[in-house]
């Protein structure tokens, strides 16, 4: 008889309709793993859920299966950590691929980072989210038996902030799907017309919420702007307005604490210039990459940085801070800016805006290459070899 290592998995983070964030890493880490374990019979999954999952979650077969249990209320610390206990020795290793996992566990537990923004810019956080990230996140990394982050700079600030060995971390990226839609012609024309967008267009796509620097970063368009302008006035002797063709597309829902975003728009002598589109679905957001001049990610704090791989995937620059996350997820892929100055953004974004078409043919080549580097399925399968090592460690 085989000897089986039985899994246990904290399904919630996965088991939502909307996804973002830590909702889209959960799920595809999710698809990762039963991808993976197709055909392992040496190996069983039990998926853990508060709620019966939904259609598009994996399906069940003989060796992965889900289990719904209630109450919901208090679900991660209380009934969670009950349902463990009481299968304590069939159980060999519990995941949770979220920053939450109960404070007391009788399993051995692999528990995840995304980042540590709520300890930076707690200001930046409603104050039940900070307190709750801050202490749960706390306990979950110190009992955890290893710690998955999500890039080198999440790992580096897990040692800072919680004092884990960095032999206790792992870093499993997130990646993207690199499938592009096949779009009308009429459905992009459609799309700019009800939004009145127009190229050429510089392109930011995220949540409109203070770390994401978007003051700065209209700031620094509206010095790009005047420089355009300034070296067309030279050339054709006309009023400067006339010259600012350029447009800045803000593609997100707008955030908690985005007040100061909303003003600074409404107060830019370039504000009609200056789109919010709010949410954007999947193939309007692959319109928008495909005809930008470049994107820009230029954030004051990035677990990783979903957006520059977006771009890098369309072929288009992403011009990103040098700081946090954002050097490891583009490397020499992209452009890298001081996110606390307008004026080297602004640069930054001429340096792209009229660069010369050797030289785009030439980034469009390390663009394809850095895409390649991140994927689910490499992810899920390190994050596996982790569990197994807990498992076999604690057996």
């Amino acid at each position: 008889m085989k000897n089986i290592i039985h899994i246990a998995i904290d399904g919630g983070e996965a088991n939502v309709e909307s996804r973002v964030g830590s909702n889209v890493y959960a799920f595809e880490i999710l698809l990762g793993l039963y991808r993976l374990l197709e055909k392992r019979d040496d190996i069983k999954v039990t998926v853990l859920m508060a709620s019966k999952k939904i259609s598009d979650m994996p399906v069940t077969r003989e060796n992965w299966t889900y289990k719904s249990f209630g109450p919901k209320k208090f679900w991660t610390q209380w009934a969670l950590p009950i349902h463990l206990f009481k299968n304590q020795t069939e159980y060999d290793v519990f995941f949770t691929p979220g920053h939450y996992a109960p404070r007391i566990s009788t399993v051995p537990y692999v528990s995840s980072v995304m980042d540590t923004a709520y300890l930076e810019f707690p200001d930046q956080f409603k104050k039940s989210d900070t307190l709750k990230l801050t202490k749960w996140t706390k306990y979950s990394v110190k009992n955890a038996k290893k710690v998955i982050a999500i890039s080198k700079y999440t790992k580096n600030e897990v040692v800072k902030n919680y004092h884990k060995p960095e032999e206790d971390i792992v870093i499993a990226y997130p990646a993207i799907n690199t499938t592009k839609l096949r779009i009308k012609a009429k459905d992009v024309d459609d799309f700019f017309k009800k939004q009145k967008i127009t190229e050429p267009y510089i392109l930011f796509v995220g949540t409109l919420q203070p770390r994401k620097n978007l003051v700065i970063l209209i700031e620094a368009f509206e010095i790009f702007s005047r420089m355009k302008a300034g070296r067309e006035l030279k050339r054709k002797n006309q009023h400067l307005r006339n010259q600012i063709k350029v447009k800045l597309i803000l593609a997100g829902k707008i955030g908690w604490l985005a007040d100061d975003i909303l003003k600074k728009i409404a107060s830019s002598p370039l504000k009609t210039k200056i789109v919010t589109t709010g949410f954007v679905t999947e193939s309007e957001k692959q319109i928008l990459y495909k005809f930008a001049s470049a994107s820009c990610l230029v954030g004051t704090h990035e677990g990783f940085g979903i957006p520059p791989l977006e771009s890098l995937n369309f072929g288009t620059p992403p011009i990103v801070s040098n700081t946090t996350s954002l050097p490891e997820v583009v490397e020499d892929a992209g452009f890298l800016v001081d996110p606390n100055s307008a004026q080297d953004i602004a640069n930054k974004i001429w340096e792209v805006y009229s660069m010369p078409t050797r030289d785009k043919g030439l980034f469009r080549k390390r663009a394809r290459v850095q895409v390649k580097k991140f994927s689910w399925d490499k992810s899920a399968e390190i994050i596996f070899n982790t569990l197994i090592e807990v498992a076999q460690k604690d057996k």
